[in-house]
């Protein structure tokens, strides 16, 4: 029995399959990946994005966010084969949740996308899809003071004709709805996250390299009350010593194997 053949049976036979996801399953989208040799911190300087900054100098930090969001979401990115296929495993019941690193926003698209699909009504799932972006969303904004959040496009488009920093109705100034250098996660998501991972049986570590928190603690957390482990990545992580499987494969092709295997 091969690596993803065993995987996609310990995922047959689980009641709580949980994956986790970063930058390595939106790049075949397009997405640009921060780091690395061609990464957008090698255009920009991360220090100019921090809460601090933000806090301190909300027209330049806009200023700068603009350009920020032009080279990262300038194109017409959409879900790929491996954000669809997690998708259609959490709509019908095979995958509990996804935890995501990625703030682009693809797997709520993927979501969507697959939602009114023709599925096993016996398996498939009636609640909402769970998505929990552990960075946020860069597609949404949200005011500093009121809490409102929306659709990021309308505010950045103010912002790149001069409206500096583009406020709220209430006078408050709107922030992008992720997390920024010095600020904490969410309590509550990542608390949920971290509950997720001791609760399942599989966890799917997938397109991350697992270097910082908690992307580097949840397989662990994970590992440590028995779940099986898969890392599915292209690159080598410091996690893979403690993986039941580790594929090196382009996720675009390894998800949707494992998706049909399981479904045999």
């Amino acid at each position: 029995m091969g690596d993803l053949e065993r995987l996609a049976d310990d995922v047959r036979r689980a009641d709580t399959v949980v994956a986790f996801t970063g930058a390595g399953i939106s790049a075949p989208s397009g997405v640009p990946t921060f780091r690395g040799d061609d990464g957008v911190w090698e255009r920009f300087d991360e220090r100019q994005f921090a809460y601090g900054r933000f806090q301190r100098d909300p027209e330049g930090f806009w200023e700068d966010r603009v350009e920020l969001q032009r080279t990262m979401f300038d194109g017409d990115f959409e879900p790929n084969a491996a954000h669809e296929v997690l998708a259609a495993m959490e709509r019908d019941g095979d995958l509990e949740a996804i935890l995501t690193q990625n703030t682009d926003g693809l797997h709520g698209e993927a979501a969507a996308a697959v939602g009114d699909e023709t599925t096993d009504p016996n398996t498939a799932r009636d609640a909402e899809p769970t998505v929990l972006e552990l960075h946020g969303n860069s597609q949404r904004v949200r005011c500093t003071d009121c809490g409102n959040s929306r659709d990021g496009d309308p505010i950045f488009e103010r912002a790149a004709d001069g409206d500096l920093p583009p406020t709220c109705d209430c006078g408050g100034v709107f922030k992008p709805d992720v997390v920024l250098f010095g600020e904490q996660l969410p309590g509550a998501v990542i608390q949920r996250a971290r509950s997720l991972a001791r609760e399942s049986d599989v966890f799917l570590a997938i397109g991350s390299s697992l270097v910082v928190e908690p992307a580097a603690s949840l397989p662990r957390l994970a590992a440590s009350t028995g779940a099986t482990v898969g890392i599915l990545n292209l690159e080598s992580t410091p996690v893979d010593g403690i993986a039941d499987v580790v594929s090196r494969e382009d996720v675009t092709d390894s998800l949707p194997r494992l998706r049909d295997l399981v479904l045999e």
